[in-house]
């Protein structure tokens, strides 16, 4: 029996223990409410359940494959690496997971406009491509520095037919985004959807976002039990807000014989302010309607942060992983931009594969711990996202 029974997740008012629930106006709690027993009675329905499976199918082109980085594996020496290829989904990375099931729920529900914010520029490229297939116009909003940095995703988004909106104020990245993005929804929560591109956020967002996220880890479970009858001694995933870690750990919780590690982006340092290891450096706090880990300042105000990947620069994390930390199931550790980078290059030239610079933390961390192991032993890591909109970020950086 495991030493780890969870309860059902989150309780009724929305915490992991003492994190997550709803800070928010009444006015916008009734909102969050009418979502959260909306999607409790779409979930549990046959029709809603085999279109979303139809469409992981058919559409984004699941299951994604677990792939042995044998090169990768060899050159380390020590554990072999295991990558669960989440950048081979339709739009380039775990993000159409959830962007499907919010879309079909807006649908649902009979909002006639969703709303979002985008740090990287996959959650905005999904959630554009997923209101495309459902017919409900999309905005997103996105930070001026991120749309200079991830101009290829800016452009899909433009494509789909997505409202982009730039984002200056603060340091113009992602947490400025989804501010202003949680502003133009609160002037009309009633007829629009705020679809929340991570577990954060008020309850049933850090729910929602992880159950539809979950099948990463229950199809790699799967498909490490048919291939080894055993599962992997290690799990990874990057952390900023949290989804796609949420989404294979899972899975994986009750079972002793797996170590479950986060990875954070500890930027240009732990030492400097340049980082975004909230779950490392930060305390309990509040922000964006829920209570979680923030890097925040005396007076409880979040700080600027820093990641050389848009995706994870947000000084909050969801209040799963915030629990999770609290009762040590989940170890948490952090990767600098350099061996990010080193890890991306890597990645990229001894095995054909191009990461995304989030998904490169994850792959940095697999790095450092396989020489570690024994030959015996295995690491998976949840390969998050490609790297196609960071290939001219990164090649510039480099002087390739």
């Amino acid at each position: 029996m495991s030493q780890f029974n969870f309860a059902p997740m989150p309780d009724a008012e929305g915490f992991f223990g003492e994190y997550g629930g709803q800070i928010i106006p009444p006015g916008l709690k009734a909102i969050m409410d009418e979502i959260n027993h909306a999607y409790e009675e779409i979930r549990h329905t046959e029709t809603f359940q085999n279109e979303l499976m139809q469409l992981f199918q058919d559409y984004v082109g699941r299951p994604s494959p677990v792939y042995h980085a044998k090169r990768l594996s060899d050159q380390l020496g020590g554990a072999q690496i295991f990558l669960k290829r989440e950048d081979l989904n339709h739009t380039g990375a775990h993000k159409i997971n959830h962007c499907l099931g919010e879309a079909l729920l807006a649908k649902f529900m009979g909002k006639t406009k969703v709303i979002a914010e985008t740090g990287a520029g996959q959650h905005g490229v999904a959630l554009a491509t997923a209101c495309a297939l459902v017919g409900i116009p999309c905005e997103i909003h996105m930070g001026q520095v991120d749309i200079e940095k991830e101009h290829p995703n800016v452009t899909k988004m433009k494509i789909l037919g997505c409202n982009l909106i730039p984002v200056t104020r603060g340091t113009a990245t992602l947490k400025d985004a989804v501010d202003s993005a949680f502003e133009e929804y609160l002037k009309d929560p009633v007829n629009s959807i705020y679809a929340i591109g991570s577990v954060v956020g008020p309850h049933p967002f850090p729910k929602m976002v992880r159950d539809f996220q979950s099948i990463i880890g229950r199809e790699a479970r799967q498909q490490f039990q048919n291939r080894f009858e055993k599962n992997p001694d290690y799990i990874t995933a990057c952390v900023g807000g949290g989804s796609n870690a949420m989404g294979l750990f899972t899975a994986f919780l009750n079972d002793d014989d797996v170590r479950i590690v986060g990875v954070e982006p500890a930027g240009k340092g732990l030492n400097t302010p340049d980082h975004s290891a909230t779950l490392t450096l930060g305390s309990p706090g509040e922000i964006h309607g829920f209570k979680c880990y923030v890097l925040q300042d005396e007076e409880g105000q979040p700080l600027p942060v820093h990641s050389i990947a848009s995706g994870l620069d947000y000084p909050g994390v969801g209040p799963q992983h915030c629990y999770l930390k609290d009762i040590e199931r989940v170890q948490y550790e952090s990767v600098t931009d350099e061996e990010c980078l080193n890890a991306f290059m890597t990645l990229s030239r001894v095995e054909g594969i191009i990461p995304a610079l989030e998904s490169a933390h994850a792959v940095a961390w697999a790095m450092r711990m396989a020489p570690q192991l024994d030959q015996n032993q295995t690491i998976l890591v949840n390969l998050s996202g490609r790297g196609d909109k960071d290939a001219d970020y990164v090649a510039d950086k480099l002087g390739l």
